[in-house]
C-alpha cells in the first residue's frame, strides 16, 4: 500500500490541533487505499502545542513529530517535515484548517489519473483578510513576476500534494535563505492548480503580522531576482547623467550671467534627495550581502530538540 505523509507546521496551535486531527483522520478513513502518516513539526511553540502532539502520538501510531529547540520559522519547519516524511506522496498543510483537508481526495485523484507530479492550491478570494493586506499581496505577486524568471502564482498556498520525486528535488536545494513558493516553481515538474474560496482559521489567531509578511516578501524578491541590483545601478547612472547636464548648464549660465549665490534651498533639497537614493541603493546591496553572509556561515537551518522516537 502506498503511503501519504501529511506535514503540518505548528507554532502556538493548541486551539486548532484537535479540530485539525479530527478532520484529517476523517479524510484518511475515506482514502482507505492509502497508508497515512502525520508529521507534526513543533516550531518552538510556547503554549501546549507539543503536549497535544505527544498525546496524539501516544494514541495513534501514525502521528510522528519533530520539535525544534526554538522558533526557526515556517520555512525551516516545512523543510524539516519534508525531510522527516517517508511517504510516496507528501502534502504540506497548516493546522488552522485554512487548507481544506477534503481537497486531498481530488488532489490524489489528479496525480494518479492525470499523471501530475504536484497538485497545488490557490485562493481565488481573500475573504476575511484586511483589505490593505490583500492589496499589497496582489501588488507583490505582480512585482515579483515581473522581476523573477520563476513564476509565482497569485493566491498560491503552501498546501500541495507532491510525488516523492518532486519532494526529493526540493530537498536537494540546501540553501539557508528559503522561499518555498519560489522553490516549488524552480524545481519544475507538472503542476495542476486547484482553486478554492478562502477559508478562515478554525481557531486561534494568525502569526503573520503585516511587518512579517513584508519581510517575507523581501526575502522572496531577493531569493529569486537580482533586478533590484540592476535598478540601483540604473538609478546611479541616471543621476550621473543628470549631474553632468547640470554641470554644463551651470558653466554656461555662469559664463553668460555671472554666478549668483541664490538657490541654496533647492541645492539642499537636491543633496538630500541624492543622499536618500544613495542610502536606498546601499541598503539593496546590503540585503544581498547579508543573504550571502548567512549562506557562507553554513549554520543548520533548524535544530531538533526531540522527536517521537525519543518517547516511543
Amino acid at each position: 500500500m502506498k503511503k501519504l505523509s501529511v506535514v503540518v507546521s505548528c507554532y502556538n496551535e493548541q486551539e486548532s490541533l484537535p479540530y485539525f486531527y479530527k478532520e484529517i483522520t476523517k479524510i484518511s478513513k475515506e482514502m482507505d487505499d492509502l497508508d497515512f502518516e502525520y508529521v507534526f513539526v513543533n516550531d518552538g511553540s510556547k503554549d501546549d502545542t507539543l503536549k497535544i502532539i505527544k498525546e496524539l502520538s501516544k494514541k495513534d501510531r501514525r502521528v510522528k513529530f519533530v520539535s525544534f529547540s526554538r522558533n526557526f520559522g515556517k520555512e525551516a519547519a516545512m523543510l524539516a517535515g519534508l525531510e522527516y516524511a517517508s511517504g510516496d506522496y507528501v502534502t504540506l498543510m497548516d493546522a488552522d484548517l485554512q487548507d481544506p483537508p477534503e481537497l486531498l481526495k481530488e488532489m490524489y485523484r489528479l496525480i494518479i489519473e492525470e499523471n501530475y507530479d504536484c497538485v497545488a492550491t490557490r485562493r481565488v478570494t481573500r475573504k476575511g483578510e484586511p483589505p490593505i493586506r490583500s492589496f499589497f499581496a496582489r501588488c507583490f505577486y505582480k512585482l515579483i513576476n515581473k522581476m523573477s524568471k520563476v513564476e509565482m502564482v497569485d493566491g498560491a498556498r503552501d498546501y500541495r500534494l507532491m510525488t516523492r520525486k518532486m519532494v526529493d528535488a526540493i530537498l536537494s536545494l540546501k540553501e539557508y535563505n528559503r522561499y518555498s513558493k519560489g522553490l516549488f516553481s524552480f524545481v519544475g515538474f507538472d503542476t495542476k492548480w486547484l482553486e478554492y474560496e478562502n477559508v478562515e482559521r478554525v481557531a486561534g489567531e494568525t502569526k503573520w503580522s503585516f511587518w512579517k509578511l513584508f519581510i517575507y516578501a523581501i526575502d522572496g524578491i531577493t531569493a529569486f531576482s537580482t533586478v533590484p541590483l540592476v535598478i540601483s545601478a540604473l538609478i546611479g547612472l541616471m543621476f550621473c547623467l543628470i549631474s553632468f547636464i547640470a554641470i554644463i548648464f551651470i558653466i554656461v549660465r555662469t559664463t553668460i550671467y555671472g554666478d549668483p549665490v541664490s538657490g541654496w534651498p533647492s541645492t539642499i533639497c537636491i543633496i538630500t534627495l541624492i543622499g536618500g537614493i544613495q542610502l536606498l541603493c546601499i541598503g539593496v546591496i546590503g540585503e544581498y550581502l547579508a543573504k550571502t553572509y548567512l549562506e557562507t556561515k553554513n549554520r543548520p537551518i533548524y535544530i531538533v530538540k526531540e522527536t517521537d522516537k525519543d518517547i516511543n
